[in-house]
């Protein structure tokens, strides 16, 4: 993969050059970690999301109505 970089200075010049090999090589490490993170990100959302709908399902078991759960906690159930 190559790429080019695009400097911009105050005073108007324009310089674009091809991308050094270690520039390209951090660019692929970069994009590696940020999948890596999105991963995590979402797996984290999806066990929050199985951690309330667990909790949820434990209240109502125990006899408390959506209203309930939604007045006491501060979110929809729905």
């Amino acid at each position: 993969m190559s790429f080019t970089i695009t400097t911009v200075y105050a005073d108007g010049r324009i310089e674009t050059r091809d991308a050094t090999a270690e520039e390209v090589a951090q660019r692929e490490a970069d994009e590696i970690a940020f999948e890596a993170e999105r991963i995590a990100r979402e797996a984290a959302e999806a066990q929050a999301a199985a951690a309330k709908a667990s909790a949820i399902a434990k209240l109502e078991a125990l006899g408390l109505t959506a209203d309930e759960v939604s007045a006491a906690f501060g979110f929809q159930v729905t």
